[in-house]
């Protein structure tokens, strides 16, 4: 993961960085359409970083065909996480709604709770495992579109490949996203700026991990 630490600050490389950022920021508040064309333009970034051109790509809407295939990735993937969240939360609702008169039942109300738990508990570690597993389906996403998405075998080998870059990438998507909630705590404008600000971390990150995955040919 060589020079990983520049993903704070290639975004500045660019002389037109400030108008690009602040109008993808707005083109992602968007319903929907925004945020298919803001996971296209990260693409598009990625796609500027293989070639050697650290400058971020033009802030329009032509990325929303390249965007929608990802879109569609994500969202299977956390409507399944979401799924089977549910075949546990539901349960403990209803364990807990009926216990909640006179006279409960101590071993329904535990298995309620302890079904809340579990709930949690996956949606955690599932979302974690998602971030972690993340460069490797945008790269996948990337080279095979939609059916490279779920080529569940790949992604799980390309991860695996490399464990400490998986682990520094997944580090760094993290703290990117982070960055990317900073504007919530600060006026309109912030929003519009650290959204897309992320993207562009993301776009490097993803880049970085695609590096130190790939392996070296030998002579």
């Amino acid at each position: 993961m060589e020079r990983i630490g520049d993903a704070f600050g290639w975004p500045f490389r660019d002389p037109d960085w400030l108008n690009k950022i602040l109008i993808m920021g707005l083109i992602q508040l968007i319903p929907i359409v925004g945020g298919i064309n803001a996971l296209g333009w990260m693409l598009a970034g990625i796609d500027r970083l293989r070639a050697g051109d650290e400058k971020l790509p033009p802030a329009n809407f032509d990325y929303l065909l390249k965007g929608v295939q990802l879109f569609v990735v994500y969202l299977v993937y956390y409507l399944a996480l979401a799924l089977i969240a549910a075949v546990l939360y539901v349960p403990a609702v209803l364990v807990l709604a009926q216990q909640g008169h006179d006279s409960p039942n101590a071993f329904l109300v535990l298995l309620g709770f302890a079904l809340m738990l579990l709930t949690f508990a996956i949606v955690t570690i599932g979302s974690l495992a998602l971030t972690f597993a993340m460069p490797s389906i945008v790269l996948a996403v990337d080279h095979g579109g939609i059916a490279g998405g779920f080529h569940i075998e790949a992604i799980f080998r390309r991860a695996r490949s490399s464990p400490l870059n998986t682990l520094i990438a997944g580090l760094m998507l993290i703290a990117a996203g982070f960055i990317g909630q900073l504007g919530v705590f600060a006026c309109f404008i912030g929003v519009v700026f650290t959204s897309a600000y992320a993207l562009a971390m993301q776009a490097w990150i993803i880049r970085s991990f695609e590096v130190g995955s790939t392996p070296t040919p030998t002579k």
